[in-house]
């Protein structure tokens, strides 16, 4: 029986005039009992965190997410042909600055928006080296909207699954927030430059 069902048996017993005051005390700490359950089964989905997923760096390499235990993620949908593709340079200085022990960068490119990110991960990991030095983690480049969205961004802007917050990625270099257990804190848009203090704040509090 679930706890659905469950429940509704127990208001069929309410409305028999006829239980004896002990039981039915019994029966509402049993239908309190199904609601805390019920309550504590959907906060657990909604605060699932970034350590279950896995994906591949720009050079086919496996990087499971669960290393990043401890740190607060700065994650970023990236673009090589974009008017925003200089950010390159502030997220790498910001690497640069607090990157180590405690703050990580991850960059996801994605050609989500207008073709401008048409790149193989060759292309990419080129591009990034030569024009901006990146050294902060890359990954390959995945979808973070429509129909094929990777998971990762599905849990990033469905508050059913990250338990904060819904969003959509309305175009390159939108942020999203990580805390040290993995949690989502907010997403940040695109136009908010990489050391801008709503950012370097949160990296240092």
């Amino acid at each position: 029986m679930n706890n659905a069902s469950g429940a509704l048996l127990i208001q069929q017993i309410f409305r028999n005039h006829t239980v004896k005051p002990k039981i039915l005390k019994l029966m509402k700490n049993i239908m309190a009992i199904f609601t805390f359950l019920m309550v504590l089964s959907i906060a657990a989905v909604a605060q699932e965190n970034i350590y279950a997923f896995k994906v591949n760096t720009l050079q086919g390499e496996p990087y499971d997410l669960s290393q990043l235990k401890g740190k607060k993620v700065l994650i970023v949908n990236t673009a090589s042909k974009c008017g925003l593709t200089p950010q390159y340079e502030a997220l790498q200085a910001l690497w640069e600055k607090y990157g180590g022990e405690d703050f990580v960068i991850v960059g996801f490119p994605a050609n989500n928006f207008m073709n401008q990110e048409p790149g193989t991960s060759e292309e990419i990991a080129a591009f990034c080296s030569e024009n901006y030095g990146v050294t902060f983690p890359m990954m390959e480049k995945i979808s973070v909207k429509g129909d094929d969205m990777h998971p990762l961004y599905q849990w990033l802007t469905q508050k059913s699954k990250n338990g904060v917050e819904d969003s959509e990625v309305s175009w390159n270099f939108q942020k999203y927030l990580i805390d040290e257990k993995g949690h989502l804190v907010k997403m940040v848009s695109p136009r908010t430059k990489p050391d801008s203090p709503e950012i370097v704040s949160w990296i240092v509090e």
